[in-house]
């Protein structure tokens, strides 16, 4: 089987220091054939320039467009403008503070290179920001959870298939639902293709994972608070939209309650009070009257 090509869509506010090591970490290992195109939302002209001097120190290409705020819109604005003569490619969606260790994109081209979907270990300094079923797990609605932005894998046309990620969920959208976007967008896969389920590709292959970032990382505590606040919104919406059941929707809420004991690293006890708020507007379709904007400060 010819192995297939990768597409990488990286939406970026401008951060030119940690798109600078995700360049450096990619671009190297990228094949002819392969695609990162680049959605600059800020800062245009610079990012265009670093992307300049890697390309041509790439066999893959790499190419620059811009979109309106928005992560969801962003990751869709990359593939609608900058792959559409692509028919088929692996695509993923790291973001700006990703980086690609030595190895892992031909690890994880040869581990997926027949699946519809999957995902990879996204290893942050504090460890892996989830633990991933074992292989041969079927998707369902717990471990569904367990896929995040930087990890999931999915075939192009399947992408295109399902109108991409829905542009109202996801950091920076136009609405308090800051997070569940990548969930969303496996519900509805899950929806239309139930084999998924069986066929989904758990990846456990020590090399092919991808680098990130502490969830907290860079903010001030105001800024963790308010992410927190804005995550919970965003994932309790996703609860609200597709068919999980009602248990395990108001025990996310009421989970949110010992965030500060279970991720003592990111969080305080009294920050359990911001999770449950956030999870319980999400969850009701509703943002307390009075309520500060809450979109998150950073993805």
């Amino acid at each position: 089987m010819k192995d297939p090509r990768l597409l990488l869509v990286v939406s970026t506010l401008g951060r030119i220091e940690s798109l600078e090591r995700l360049l450096e970490s990619v671009a190297g290992q990228l094949a002819t054939g392969d695609r990162l195109v680049i959605v600059a939302q800020r800062r245009l002209d610079d990012v265009a320039a670093r992307a300049s001097y890697w390309r041509a120190r790439s066999s893959g290409d790499i190419r620059v467009v811009t979109s309106p705020l928005g992560a969801s819109l962003g990751r869709n604005t990359g593939v609608w403008e900058g792959a559409d003569d692509i028919d088929d490619a692996l695509v993923m969606f790291p973001n700006d503070t990703t980086t690609f260790p030595a190895g892992s994109v031909i690890a994880i081209r040869r581990a997926l290179a027949s699946s519809t979907a999957g995902a990879v270990h996204v290893k942050t300094p504090s460890g892996a920001r989830f633990d991933l079923p074992p292989v041969g797990t079927p998707l369902d609605n717990r471990n569904v959870w367990s896929v995040i932005e930087m990890g999931l894998v999915i075939r192009l046309p399947v992408f295109r298939d399902l109108r991409g990620f829905d542009e109202s969920i996801g950091t920076g959208a136009a609405t308090p639902w800051q997070a569940g976007e990548v969930t969303d967008l496996l519900m509805r896969l899950r929806a239309r293709r139930p084999d998924i389920d069986t066929a989904f590709g758990w990846v456990h292959d020590a090399e092919a994972e991808v680098g990130g970032i502490d969830e907290t990382a860079g903010l001030t505590r105001a800024e963790s608070r308010r992410k927190l606040r804005a995550y919970g919104r965003g994932v309790g919406y996703v609860y609200r939209c597709h068919p999980f059941p009602a248990w395990q929707r108001w025990a996310f809420v009421l989970a949110g309650l010992a965030i500060g004991v279970r991720r003592a690293n990111d969080y305080r006890i009294t920050d359990g009070w911001t999770a449950f708020a956030g999870r319980w507007e999400g969850v009701r379709g509703r943002v307390r009257r009075g309520a500060a904007d809450s979109r998150a400060v950073s993805r």
